[in-house]
């Protein structure tokens, strides 16, 4: 093994070798794209003809350096820069908290032709970066600036102004965001489909209406924890943004079941919707929506604490693509309305995760009455108080591969008589 080994490194390692005499640049080249990173990086140690080709810039056009976050400081993005210059497309940097300004502006500079660009958790950038980019990177589609801390309506007037093709946006956690910033960017690219502001919370009703107004191409929205916004912006975007299929009001505690009523009458095309911590949806809102979208596919009601067993028959009938549902927190759920989810169209076929958590009124019937849920994989029950083990292992004796997540508290043993009372609990203890 070790002769082979060492014959065979001498074959690659001569520069005339059969490979590199028997096949043309170009054709080498072409191989050499399919490989990752880590796979050039050791190809371009095996002789100097390998080196020339592995490290051509035409092999590093995407690059995802997600893997070795720890390691990637300033320098190496400028040495892959100036290596890779106009070939780069796309570039991951996500979870690089080294990276800082300078090393960008030089990226901006050399590699004017990206289209996607994931700054995630590269807490150290600023809106200098996005003023580079804006100057150079015009071919600009999507860009990730996820908990860029330090980022704010600068620059995302500045993509407005020199990136007009701007897709897929991400502005998660970036506090300092506010109306204005958005607004801009709104009226700067209008090819906008993707917005992410998760946890902004000086986003306003008037800076959704701007994004709905001239962003109507839009698909993808995800405003949760923005804690401002009323039926007003769900309103602004429903009549506007009609391809809406994936929509995230999770944490909007102001919305009512107006803004499901007015989904339902103009987005037919939801297939995602996660409205936990919604506390005013009823069932009325639900049981519009249930008769208009049917496209439905996964659902987030955690916290929804006014539905009852209605939301559930109307979701069940409505809406037979179902495939992932939460209802964890919902304490109005009882086993009636698991009989009729259990009997439902989307049962049988497509239903894969179910979540109760905390739903105090179930008991071991709702797990008989999901035995006809053949696709189902897992099941949450965490503290569903009233669910035992025997319910869990007849639920498993139909579907054997099904995923369980369930806590039964140990039961507390008596006091000893006559023993002195402890000084900390059995918790204390263990803490």
């Amino acid at each position: 093994m070790k002769q082979s080994y060492v014959q065979l490194r001498r074959v690659f390692m001569e520069e005339e070798a059969l490979i590199n005499k028997k096949l043309p640049k170009e054709l080498l080249l072409r191989i050499f794209s399919w490989l990752d990173v880590v796979s050039l990086c050791r190809s371009a140690q095996v002789s100097k003809a390998w080196n020339i080709l592995a490290l051509d810039g035409s092999n590093w056009q995407r690059i995802d350096l997600f893997d070795f976050q720890r390691d990637v400081e300033g320098p190496v993005i400028e040495n892959i820069s100036r290596r890779c210059g106009g070939f780069l497309r796309k570039l991951s940097l996500k979870g690089c908290q080294s990276i800082a300004d300078g090393s960008m502006k030089l990226f901006a500079q050399l590699c004017n032709n990206v289209e996607d660009l994931n700054l995630d958790g590269c807490k150290k950038i600023t809106d200098s970066t996005c003023q580079a980019l804006s100057r150079h990177c015009p071919k600009l589609q999507r860009m990730d600036l996820r908990s860029c801390i330090e980022i704010t309506d600068l620059s995302l007037k500045a993509l407005a102004d020199g990136c007009p093709s701007l897709t897929h946006i991400n502005i998660a956690w970036c506090e300092n965001v506010t109306q204005n910033g958005i607004e801009a960017l709104a009226r700067g690219c209008p090819k906008l489909r993707s917005f992410m502001c998760m946890g902004c919370a000086r986003v306003n009703d008037s800076a959704i209406s701007v994004l709905a107004e001239h962003c109507p191409n839009l698909e993808v929205v995800n405003l949760s924890g923005c804690v401002n916004i009323t039926d007003e912006s769900v309103l602004r975007m429903a009549e506007n943004c009609h391809g809406l299929h994936y929509l995230c009001l999770s944490g909007c505690t102001m919305l009512s079941d107006a803004s499901l009523i007015v989904l339902a009458q103009q987005c037919h095309l939801l297939s995602t919707l996660e409205v936990a911590g919604c506390s005013q949806f009823t069932d009325a809102g639900f049981q519009a929506l249930a008769r208009s979208c049917r496209l439905l596919e996964k659902m987030d009601l955690e916290e929804c604490i006014l539905i009852t067993d209605t939301t559930l028959m109307h979701l069940g009938m409505g809406c037979p693509r179902l495939e992932k549902l939460s209802l964890s927190h919902c304490e109005l759920i009882t086993d009636e309305g698991i009989r009729h989810l259990g009997m439902s169209p989307c049962a049988a076929e497509n239903l894969t995760v179910l979540e109760l958590d905390n739903c105090p009124l179930i008991t071991d019937a709702s797990l008989d009455n999901l035995v006809s849920c053949h696709n189902l994989q897992r099941i949450d029950l965490y503290d569903c108080q009233l669910i035992t083990h025997t319910g869990i292992r007849r639920l498993r004796s139909n579907l054997p591969n099904i995923l369980v997540h369930a806590y039964f508290a140990p039961a507390t043993p008596p006091p000893a008589v006559g023993s002195t009372r402890q000084r900390v609990c059995r918790c204390c203890v263990i803490l």
